[in-house]
């Protein structure tokens, strides 16, 4: 049972570092900045401010000292005699999203994964993405320094919540090694384990797919108990068993859910789960209402990652976003291109098609059924940081939310999840300045979304096509 003392222990663990100041930062950062004045106003913009409340057109938002001091109509707005004016008629303003699948590594079909320190945090920070949370860490030391350099105002880039690396028992997905994975042997370990990343930084924990329900009770019980909270990539435990065992979170929708299978043995990963998914009626099937209740029940939130899902589903839309083939290495864009080719071999045979689509149902009936719904990319193939998160934005549009509630998922959502939404994840008065302005209209024209202009981070705006144009050619490679 989770202790009242044991929620405030979490929320304490949750709280991102200061905010950044212009005086902290190296020059190195500051060639990216684009608006440094303490006192702005951004005037006649529509504003979809993160509630999921429809947009509002002609409205000016004025940020003081990196915070939101006003936001309204236009006409209304008394703007300070020393602040910088920036009219913005045909911009839209969300803001900062807040991306929970958001590793600082990218991985490809080779398979290989390129710890990207470099290239990870300017793409998210160019796309508008101000925080994440890693969900799994390749190189956990390289993902805490990352952090702390981003912190200290040395490099650009995103709010870091760090998860520390894949905890997993032993069996075949421990093949994986490329992605750093940690192997428990019994639950005794598995405590050890928390307790260390807890002392090294660590706010999350994520199991990924073959791990045993005794060893998942030990890694949700003792991460309670240091004030860590526990989501995983599942396969050998099923949703609702995850549920029971306390598990704070569940990724990838509805896609690594493996209770649907009728021969699913206890603790083992099974092959044909999606299969089992691609099968169900999402809208009336009782046990797909078990697992939504028990979730609904257990306040377990959810990450949507479709956009990753859809870069192995064959039919789908693909390679669209010029902006992919400018930041992928040579070698990685060959790897990509070799990848889609063997994924449309399987048109005829691949249940991905219908799994998508009914894990697509799911979370749109998950997210009107009251449900934590979040966002993230898990930057891969086709899906790199950023870019990958604007695709998950149209897809959450195309599954059926209104582009106002796709922004609140990936905004006001994933902030509530990490415990920081009294501060961030929202345009209000009184929250910190992260905002993101885009050229066009992100509710009228989904793929505007791509067309991020500034990107304000504690209310100093940085260029997004100086932080594009930095990771030119560079995914895979750094």
């Amino acid at each position: 049972m989770r202790t009242l003392s044991s929620f405030v222990a979490i929320s304490a663990a949750a709280v991102p570092a200061v905010a950044q100041t212009l005086q902290s930062m190296a020059p190195s950062v500051r060639q990216y900045l684009s608006v440094d004045r303490p006192v702005f106003a951004l005037r006649n913009v529509q504003v979809i401010d993160g509630t999921g409340a429809a947009p509002r057109a002609d409205q000016t938002i004025i940020v003081s000292a990196g915070t939101i001091s006003w936001v309204g109509p236009a006409s209304a707005a008394r703007i300070p005699t020393e602040a910088q004016v920036i009219d913005l008629p045909g911009h839209t303003v969300i803001p900062g999203l807040v991306g929970l699948h958001n590793h600082t590594f990218y991985y490809t079909a080779a398979p290989r994964a390129a710890q990207s320190n470099f290239t990870a945090p300017r793409l998210y920070l160019g796309a508008g993405v101000t925080t994440i949370r890693s969900t799994g860490s390749g190189s956990p030391y390289a993902e805490l320094n990352l952090k702390a350099n981003i912190e200290r105002g040395e490099i650009p880039g995103p709010r870091v919540f760090v998860t520390g690396p894949y905890l997993i028992g032993p069996g075949p997905d421990m093949r994986l090694d490329y992605l750093g994975m940690h192997e428990l042997k019994s639950p005794e370990a598995a405590r050890k384990v928390v307790d260390y990343w807890a002392e090294e930084g660590a706010t999350w924990l994520k199991v990924y797919t073959q791990i045993d329900r005794a060893t998942l009770a030990a890694i949700t019980d003792q991460a309670h108990k240091r004030g860590l909270k526990v989501t995983g990539h599942l396969c050998s435990i099923g949703y609702r068993e995850a549920v029971a065992l306390g598990i704070d979170a569940l990724e990838h929708g509805l896609l690594s859910n493996s209770e649907y299978l009728a021969d699913k043995k206890p603790d083992v990963c099974p092959g044909g789960y999606r299969d089992a998914i691609a099968s169900r009626d999402i809208a009336t099937d009782p046990d797909v209402r078990a697992t939504l209740n028990a979730m609904l029940d257990k306040k377990v939130a959810m990450t949507s990652t479709l956009a990753v899902y859809e870069a192995s589903t064959p039919g789908r839309p693909w390679g669209t976003d010029s902006r992919l083939w400018e930041v992928l290495s040579a070698d990685a864009r060959a790897e990509e291109e070799e990848r889609h080719r063997q994924v449309e071999t399987t048109a005829a045979t691949s249940s991905m098609p219908r799994a998508l689509k009914k894990s697509m149902e799911f979370e749109a009936m998950f997210f009107r059924a009251g449900g934590l719904l979040a966002a993230g990319v898990d930057p891969a193939w086709s899906t790199p940081a950023g870019i990958g998160d604007h695709r998950n934005f149209e897809m959450l549009v195309e599954a059926g939310l209104t582009p106002a509630e796709a922004i609140q998922v990936m905004s006001l959502n994933g902030a509530r999840v990490l415990g920081i939404d009294r501060r961030l994840g929202s345009i209000e008065a009184g929250k910190t300045a992260d905002l993101v302005v885009i050229r066009g209209d992100p509710a009228a024209r989904a793929a505007d979304i791509r067309q991020v202009v500034t990107v304000f981070r504690d209310g100093i705006g940085y260029d997004s096509a100086k932080l594009f144009a930095s990771a030119k050619g560079l995914v895979g490679i750094r």
